[in-house]
């Protein structure tokens, strides 16, 4: 499955952002879905995911109620809603499949198969 990821930008502080995560080559409903972001200088670290059986959502805890991770499969696009952003949150944003990852390593990031080239999300005044 290819990943394209878009929607990253400049944001205020406070401010909002949707970003986007299409895939094509696949069996969307057959793949769970993730967010993770790398800040310059940092290791890659998990956001958010979805499971492929169910949906369950689940969040890096920094970030519970500030960021929304959501699919919408007939479009096989991943959303992640991020909302009263900060400086610090400032980091490419990359989208991830996994056919087969299991709850235990969903915040790993080796354990995704696929990845998305990334966006850039810059939160600054």
């Amino acid at each position: 499955v290819q990943l394209q990821a878009s929607g990253g930008g400049l944001v205020q502080p406070g401010g909002s952002l949707r970003l986007s995560c299409v895939a094509s080559g696949g069996t969307f409903r057959a793949y769970s879905m993730g967010w993770f972001r790398q800040a310059p200088g940092k290791e890659r670290e998990f956001v958010a995911g979805i499971r492929r059986n169910g949906g369950t959502t689940h969040y890096a805890e920094s970030l519970k109620g500030r960021f929304t991770i959501s699919r919408d499969i007939p479009k096989s696009t991943t959303y992640l809603q991020m909302n009263s952003l900060k400086p610090e949150d400032t980091a490419v944003y990359y989208c991830a499949a996994s056919s087969g990852i299991i709850l235990s390593q969903l915040r790993i990031a080796s354990s995704w198969e696929h990845w998305g080239q990334g966006t850039l999300v810059t939160v600054s005044s």
